[in-house]
C-alpha cells in the first residue's frame, strides 16, 4: 500500500487553462477592454482630424502668401499662370481636407460615441451591466464543479497524509525489531499503529477515490454551462469586431482621396495649366507690352513759340563753367530710395549759381556717374514681392525730365536741391499680426504678437521700413502688422 505513494507529487502546479477555478476572468474582462478600446479609437480619429484641419490651414495660408507673392513679382503671361495654379491646387486641397475632417468628426467619430453607448451599459456601483452578467454566469457555471473539486482536493490531501503515516509507523516498526532494549509491549504498540495506519490509508484512498468520481461526473455539466456563458461573451466581442472593421473602412474610404473623382480633376486640371505655358507666347508679349513692340513718340519738328519759357540746351549746360564742381552727391531721404537715380556732377561759380549741371545717361558705366557705393548697394532688389508688374522706368534721359531734382524750371529757383528734407520720418509702435521669415538679409523676420519700431512709411510695393527692439534693421510686410494705440 506504502508503494502507490510517491513524495515527488507533493503538491499539483495549477495550469493556465480556462478550465481552471477563476481563469474566466480573462473573458470578462475582455468586455471592459472592449470600451475602452471604443474610446481609443475616438481618440485616434479625433487626432487624425486636427491633422487634416492643421493641414489645410497650412495650405491656405501657403498659397495665400505664395499667390501675392507671385502677382506682385516679376513674372508674367502664361507661366505666371502656370505659376498660380499650383496655389489653387492647394486651395481646392485644402478644401478636401477639411472635407475629411468634417467627416471624421461628424460621422466616423459620432458613430463610434453612439455604438459605445448603446452596447455598453453603466451601474450606479459602478462597471458595467455586461461585464456583471458575464461574471455572474461564470461563477453559476462554475460553482457545482468548484465545490466537488474543493472535496477532492480534501481527500486527495488526506489521502496522502495517511501514506505518509504509514510509511512513517512501518519505517519505526522494523527499527524496533533490531533494538533489543526494547520490551514487546512497546512493539506491540508499534505494531498495532501500522495496522491503524495502513486501515486510514485505505479509507482515505477510497473516499478520494469516490470525490474524484463524483468530480468526473460533474465535469460534463461544468464544460456544457461555461461553454453557453462563454458564447455569450463571443457574441458580445463579435459585434464590437465587426463595428471597429465597418468604422475602420468608412474611414479609409474618407481618407482615400483617389477615389474622389473632383480630387482627380484637380490634378487634372494642374497639368493642364501647366501645359499652356507657352514660351513663344509669353516673349511675343513681352516684345508687344516692354520691348521694341511699343509704341513711341518719335521726336519732330516743333516750331518756336515766344511764350514758353527759355530752357538751356544740352549743349549750353555742358559748357565748362568757372567755379568750383561738386561730384558723388549722395541724395537723401525719399530721393536716394528711388532705384534709378544717380548722383549729378554739380557745377557752383564762385559767387552766384549760374546753371546746374544734371547730366543722367542710362548708357554710362556707373563708375563715370559719380555714385557712391551705398547707392548701388540701395538699388538692387530687394525681393520677389519688391517688384511692380507695371513698374515705371525712365524713358527720357533730357535734362528737362520732370524728375530732376537738379534741373531749374523756373527763373526764381524755388525748388532748391540742397535744402535739407524738413519731412522728418516719424517712427510708431506696431504689432505683428501673423509670423513672418524673411526671405533676405534685408528683411525682418518676426512672431505673431511681437511688437517692433516703423521707421519709414509703406511704399508702393507694400513694404515698410522697421527696427526690432534687438537693434535689427529691415523690411517687411505693411499688411503684417497693425498700429499699437
Amino acid at each position: 500500500m506504502s508503494g502507490s505513494y510517491d513524495d515527488s507529487v507533493g503538491v499539483e502546479v495549477s495550469s493556465d487553462s480556462f478550465w481552471e477555478v477563476g481563469n474566466y476572468k480573462r473573458t470578462v474582462k475582455r468586455i471592459d477592454d472592449g470600451y475602452r478600446l471604443c474610446n481609443d479609437l475616438m481618440n485616434c480619429i479625433h487626432e487624425r482630424a486636427r491633422i487634416e484641419k492643421g493641414y489645410a490651414q497650412q495650405l491656405t495660408e501657403w498659397a495665400k502668401r505664395w499667390k501675392q507673392l507671385v502677382e506682385k513679382g516679376p513674372q508674367y503671361g502664361t507661366v505666371e499662370k502656370a505659376w498660380c495654379a499650383f496655389m489653387s491646387e492647394a486651395e481646392k486641397v485644402s478644401e478636401l481636407h477639411l472635407d475629411i475632417k468634417g467627416a471624421l468628426m461628424n460621422e466616423d467619430f459620432e458613430k463610434i460615441k453612439n455604438w459605445q453607448k448603446e452596447a455598453f451599459h453603466k451601474q450606479m456601483i459602478g462597471g458595467f451591466k455586461e461585464t456583471k452578467e458575464a461574471d455572474d454566469g461564470f461563477r453559476k457555471a462554475q460553482k457545482p464543479w468548484a465545490k466537488k473539486l474543493k472535496e477532492v482536493e480534501a481527500s486527495k490531501k488526506a489521502y496522502h497524509a495517511a501514506c505518509k503515516e504509514e510509511k512513517l509507523a512501518t519505517f519505526r516498526e522494523a527499527n524496533s525489531k533490531a533494538d533489543p532494549a526494547l520490551n514487546p509491549e512497546q512493539l506491540k504498540k508499534l505494531q498495532d499503529k501500522v495496522e491503524k495506519s495502513k486501515q486510514d490509508v485505505q479509507k482515505t484512498k477510497e473516499k478520494y477515490e469516490k470525490s474524484l468520481k463524483e468530480l468526473d461526473n460533474t465535469t460534463p455539466q461544468y464544460m456544457e454551462n461555461m461553454e453557453q456563458v462563454f458564447e455569450q461573451c463571443q457574441q458580445f466581442e463579435e459585434k464590437r469586431l465587426r463595428f471597429f472593421r465597418e468604422v475602420l473602412l468608412e474611414v479609409e474610404k474618407h481618407l482615400d482621396l483617389s477615389n474622389i473623382a473632383s480630387y482627380k480633376n484637380i490634378y487634372r486640371e494642374l497639368e493642364q495649366n501647366i501645359k499652356a505655358a507657352d514660351a513663344v507666347e509669353d516673349l511675343r508679349w513681352f516684345r508687344a507690352n516692354q520691348g521694341p513692340g511699343m509704341s513711341m513718340n518719335w521726336p519732330q519738328f516743333e516750331e518756336y513759340s515766344g511764350d514758353l519759357n527759355r530752357t538751356l540746351s544740352r549743349r549750353e549746360k555742358k559748357k565748362p563753367a568757372d567755379g568750383v564742381t561738386l561730384t558723388g552727391i549722395s541724395q537723401t531721404g525719399d530721393q536716394a530710395s528711388q532705384p534709378n537715380k544717380h548722383s549729378s556732377n554739380l557745377s557752383v561759380p564762385s559767387n552766384t549759381v549760374q546753371s546746374v549741371q544734371s547730366s543722367y545717361n542710362p548708357f554710362e558705366d556707373e563708375e563715370d556717374t559719380g555714385s557712391t557705393v551705398s547707392e548701388k548697394e540701395d538699388n538692387k532688389i530687394k525681393n520677389v514681392s519688391s517688384y511692380e508688374k507695371n513698374q515705371s522706368y525712365p524713358t527720357e534721359w533730357s535734362d528737362e525730365e520732370p524728375n530732376n531734382p537738379f534741373s531749374s524750371t523756373d527763373a526764381n529757383g524755388e525748388t532748391n536741391p540742397f535744402d535739407e528734407d524738413t519731412s522728418l520720418a516719424v517712427e510708431v509702435r506696431v504689432r505683428a499680426l501673423y509670423d513672418y521669415e524673411g526671405q533676405e538679409q534685408d528683411e525682418l523676420s518676426f512672431k505673431a504678437g511681437d511688437e517692433l519700431t516703423k521707421t519709414e512709411d509703406e511704399d508702393e510695393q507694400g513694404w515698410c521700413k522697421g527696427r526690432l527692439d534687438s537693434g535689427q534693421v529691415g523690411l517687411y510686410p505693411a499688411n503684417y502688422v497693425e498700429l499699437i494705440q
